[in-house]
Parts: structure tokens; sequence; C-alpha cells
């Protein structure tokens, strides 16, 4: 996700995009991936094309064509961007099918045309966007009838699912960006627990642990989620809850943005040329209160929500002004997923079992982030709570490939975005659909990026001889 005009980025696409087959270079299959059930993928393909029509019925054509930010693309653009990528990957890799608009290819690759340009381009309109993708999902559900279990072919109906609720991720920060009244809605999340208030920090033993997941194990799993490896983190304490908005307050009230000893030098320089003083979408009234902007509508910051919008570099300052560090990727999925009584590390913090309102703020239910403390249902063996949801989680991480790692289904996918200075954020976020959230899932971006919604949590070393 490309965000601020202020600084000077590539001109990259959204992470974990699908590509086309033709112009990108594809890659063989993984040796072994689990069966999908096909009833499965159509019920989450169906999930995801309700999402993305709530996002966009809502708003009449010229919001749909219109550019709402040089960060995002017409949200138009990403209505037959989906419909476009199911048609390459389902209907003619998965089903050998002729193209239905083999001119389309070009006009909606990522790669080829950044988001501030893609408002130019001569985008089909909301109505031609919607026949086009009714057009391709009666086909592609088509196929799915034929798949007759083949694992591979079944591997991209739920890479394509995935895609689409990502997008959707992306759409809805869109509607975020947008200027204009509110026009999405929903229930205010659960609230903890009265009188529970669980500690401030966890502390997560020394050992091995088994990162990362083999697709023989989960087949919803993208290339950059494995292969497992083995690997040691040292005893460290970690934040029960993500940072909350009353604490990073507490930053801003200290003159946290106006010390460049607590930023990363690069991260105070870009402080500096963007006028960074607090998260994205926050401002005061006259009377000095704290107030943001949420889908349209003004409002007071929260005390008790984690920190939302805030990138990279500012995470990283409010850690170290903290007297403590973001914790690796290591460590948050060690504390997601490892359960020392058994040595098993498991596909969410609660267990196996698929979230549900009970675990976690995900799908886009209550859009904004649940009370620090909430869902005591979803906490890891770890004791830490809500690491999936809320909010994705910045981590130390740059973002790379794990030992053995093997491009699928091409190099695109995520390949090329190793080793280029982007983060590692971790866990998802209300807007993240369950589908696209699990203990091994790995989302990254740029450290200046901060309308998407993300926030963090800290840690630090345990003293020697802990765990």
């Amino acid at each position: 996700m490309t965000e601020t005009p202020v600084a000077p980025t590539p001109p990259t696409p959204p992470k974990r995009r699908v590509g086309t087959p033709g112009a990108l270079d594809a890659v063989s299959a993984p040796d072994a991936r689990a069966p999908i059930d096909p009833g499965e993928l159509a019920a989450a393909l169906e999930a995801a094309r309700r999402r993305t029509h709530e996002l966009t019925d809502c708003l009449p054509a010229d919001e749909l064509t219109a550019r709402h930010s040089p960060l995002m693309s017409p949200l138009v653009w990403d209505l037959a961007h989906i419909a476009n990528q199911e048609e390459i990957w389902l209907l003619r890799r998965a089903g050998g099918r002729a193209p239905l608009r083999a001119d389309l290819d070009h006009l909606y690759d990522a790669f080829r045309h950044p988001r501030a340009d893609r408002s130019a381009l001569p985008l089909l309109s909301p109505a031609e966007a919607r026949h086009y993708a009714a057009e391709v999902r009666a086909q592609a559900l088509e196929v799915l009838d034929l798949l007759a279990g083949e694992p591979e072919r079944a591997f991209l109906f739920a890479m394509i699912a995935q895609h689409e609720q990502q997008h959707d991720e992306t759409m809805l920060a869109t509607h975020q960006l947008r200027r204009g009244r509110g026009v999405l809605y929903a229930p205010a999340p659960a609230r903890p627990r009265p009188g529970h208030r669980p500690p401030a920090e966890v502390l997560v033993p020394a050992g091995p642990f088994t990162m990362g997941v083999d697709p023989a194990d989960d087949p919803w799993a993208l290339d950059n989620e494995g292969p497992a490896h083995r690997v040691f983190v040292p005893a460290f304490w970690l934040d029960t809850t993500p940072v909350s908005n009353v604490a990073y307050q507490e930053f801003i009230a200290d003159g946290g943005y106006h010390q460049s000893r607590w930023w990363h030098p690069e991260g105070w320089a870009h402080r500096k040329q963007a006028n960074l003083t607090a998260p994205a979408f926050w401002h005061r009234d006259l009377e000095g209160q704290w107030l943001r902007h949420r889908f349209g509508r003004a409002e007071p910051v929260p005390p008790d929500e984690p920190v939302l919008h805030i990138s990279w570099y500012e995470a990283d300052a409010y850690a170290r002004w903290a007297g403590r560090r973001l914790p690796t990727e290591a460590e948050w999925e060690k504390a997601a997923r490892h359960h020392p009584a058994t040595g098993r590390s498991r596909r969410y913090p609660w267990g196996d079992v698929a979230p549900d309102a009970r675990h976690a703020n995900l799908g886009q239910r209550h859009l904004r982030p649940a009370p620090v403390g909430a869902y005591a249902e979803g906490a890891a063996p770890s004791g830490a709570r809500q690491l999936l949801g809320d909010v994705w989680e910045w981590t130390a991480t740059e973002f790379t490939g794990y030992p053995g790692f093997a491009a699928h289904p091409y190099r695109e996918y995520s390949e090329v975005f190793f080793d280029a200075g982007y983060r590692v954020l971790r866990g998802g976020s209300f807007g993240t659909d369950p589908v696209a959230c699990r203990g091994t899932f790995r989302n990254w971006d740029l450290p200046v990026r901060r309308q998407i919604f993300a926030g963090f949590r800290t840690c630090r070393d345990a003293r020697p001889g802990l765990g």
C-alpha cells in the first residue's frame, strides 16, 4: 500500500496481490498441498463478493470513479481489478478457458500502473465493472464444480478469495480517506468484562518453536508463510495488548514528536518533512481535546482503544521513548502460536478453531478497534490478547523469505518485495477478513505508511535466568 506523497517511494502496487500469469514469471507448484473442500471455497468467494458490494454499492457512480487520494486507486479500479484477476487465475489458469476480456489485463495490472495514475486510465464504468465481475464469477463457479478435489487448482481459488478480501480492506482504507458524509455503519465492538484488567505484559520463555507453515499442513497458506522451520527465541516480555490511544497521548504530551533522540534517523527526517505531530486523522479541537476522523465522522479519540494509523517510524519512536522496543516477527509469532505444554504451533492464538465473534475483531463487523483487554477467549497460551484483529501490528523485522523459500504461484507475489526496506506487520485488523488472517499470515509495507489500519505493541528483553 502506498501512502505519503511527501517522501520518495517506489511506485509499487499493494502487497499480497495476484498477478497476470501471461506477464509474470509463473513458477511450479509445491510438492504437496492439502485439499480444500469446494463448498468452503465457494462460501469464501461469496463472502468476499458480498463485502465488495457493500463497499461499492453504497456510493454513486461519480464517487466510485473519483480519485479520493493519490495514495489509493479509484474504487471502480479495485472492482474491475478483482474481476480481472479472477478471470486470469480461475477461468484461464484453473479452468483452461479462453479469455473473456484479454484487453483488460494491461489496464488492471497493478505493477504497470501506480495508484496515483489509475484515475486517468480508460477504466470500465461502475456498471460495466459490475457486469464483468458477475460474468467472471458465474464461470468461476462452473470451474469450481469441476475441480474434483484437485489441490493445486483449489489453491488458486483460495488465493483469489483472499485476494478479493485484501482489496476489500484496501477499499475500506479508501473510504477512510474520502471526504464527505460517512456511508458505512457498524455496531460498536465488545468491551472487556468490567473489573477485569489483564497484566501489562506477559513473559514468553526462551526456547525453540516452529515458525511458518507448509502447504501440506495449511492449504490456504501463501508462499511467504513457509516453509515451516525451527527458530530459537530468547525470553522476552511482551505487552499483553496493543498500545492504547491514552498511552500514545503521553508520548505526544512529553514532546515525543519533537525529540530526535527517540527516532530512527530516516524516521526523524520523514517526520520533519511530513510535519507529523500525531497519528493520521487526529486533530485537536479549540479546547485542546483530541478528535479523530473515522469514515466521514469526527469523534473524540477513545482513550482505551489501540492507537491506529501509525507508521513504523512512529511505533519505533514510541517504543524507544518507553524504554522498550518493537518485537521481532519471530517473537510476535511465538507469542501468538506456540503452546508450551504441547510444543505445537497453532493456527490461531486460541487454537485451531476458526475465528468468530468471541475470539477477535475481524471482518469489518465494527469498523473500529475494540478496547484493549477485550476478547479474553482469544488469548494465546502466552497470555497476550488481541493478537489477531483490531490493528495490524508493526514488527522490527524487514520483509524477506524464510530459509528454503520457494515462490508460488509466481515470483511477483511476494519475492520482489524481499529485502527492499519493507517492514513486516502481523495479526490483521478490524478490516481484515478471517479468511486472510491466521497466525502465520505476513503483511508488509514501507515504514512511512499510515493510511493502513496499523498499530503496534512493544516488548523488552527478559533478565538473564528467566525462561
